[in-house]
């Protein structure tokens, strides 16, 4: 292990919380399905001696508090992925802003943890995101990825690649936010991670980071507890949502975390800057 950083974020959320399973003309009958995915990735993060940011939804924590309390107790830090894992763009402001108010009430009552960060779902970035943030008391967002434009999904707005001011992304920004964007393949431009790592494999992930590190910036990656665990049929589901996902998924993450890195949580990146390194300010090196 060098003293490279990265972050491996969780998106702390069920199989029938994504928009995909929401969309579906079928359903299953089974609940929970992804707290087991929480469960190995919190014996992951741990036996990798690893820390994380858990962008919990915070459902979850009404519903299944003690999983919730044990990935805080472990030491990872809580941020809000929203209460209910809408998207935040179909929601009317007052809406919007129960959303993020109401999780970052919820997550700090069930851990005693203090709820810094934000992620909003699928990335969907709502009118005055950062100003709805800093007013609810958030200190950081990571809603932002600098990929291209991919139809149907998301990309081609921003060109940030390191954590930011949030002014950079809306000039009407607070000063008080931050932004820590995630990570994109350089020059490829697509994530290195959610869908992108079970397309590519984790060969094309820990290339990004370490082409990521050379510049002195921390890789920001994130997961789903639901992509760790066999997934239940369920019609009108695209195919690429179950492609890779259980034992396939477990083995990727298990790879990443044995990779050079030293893997940090969200926050400290924001709190230390991109350094790239916990030690050292730049790493030096090139293509």
């Amino acid at each position: 292990m060098t003293d490279h950083r990265a972050v491996l974020s969780i998106d702390v959320e069920l199989f029938d919380q994504t928009p995909a399973y929401r969309n579906a003309s079928g359903s299953t009958g089974e609940s929970g399905v992804g707290l087991d995915g929480l469960s190995f990735l919190r014996d992951a993060l741990a036996e990798h001696d690893a820390r994380s940011t858990g962008f919990v939804v915070a459902e979850l924590a009404e519903t299944y508090p003690d999983a919730i309390q044990a990935f805080a107790d472990d030491g990872h830090e809580i941020g809000s992925h929203t209460h209910s894992h809408r998207l935040l763009s179909d929601l009317d402001p007052a809406t919007q802003r129960e959303e993020i108010e109401r999780s970052r009430a919820v997550l700090a009552e069930t851990t005693g943890a203090k709820v810094r960060g934000f992620r909003a779902p699928a990335f969907d970035l709502a009118e005055n995101h950062f100003q709805v943030l800093a007013t609810a008391g958030y200190t950081y967002d990571s809603s932002v990825v600098s990929s291209r434009a991919i139809p149907g999904w998301y990309g081609g707005e921003y060109d940030v690649h390191r954590p930011t001011p949030a002014a950079e992304i809306d000039t009407d920004a607070p000063g008080s936010i931050r932004e820590l964007p995630v990570s994109v393949m350089p020059r490829l431009r697509l994530p290195l991670t959610g869908t992108w790592l079970r397309f590519f494999g984790p060969r094309y992930t820990i290339l990004g980071m370490r082409w990521l590190a050379r510049r002195g910036i921390t890789p920001v990656l994130y997961v789903h507890p639901w992509e760790c665990v066999d997934l239940p049929d369920v019609e009108g589901v695209p195919s690429r949502v179950y492609y890779h996902t259980g034992a396939w998924m477990r083995r990727a993450i298990e790879r990443i975390l044995s990779s050079e890195f030293t893997f940090v949580s969200a926050g400290e990146v924001v709190a230390g800057g991109d350094s790239g390194s916990p030690e050292t300010g730049t790493i030096d090196g090139g293509d």
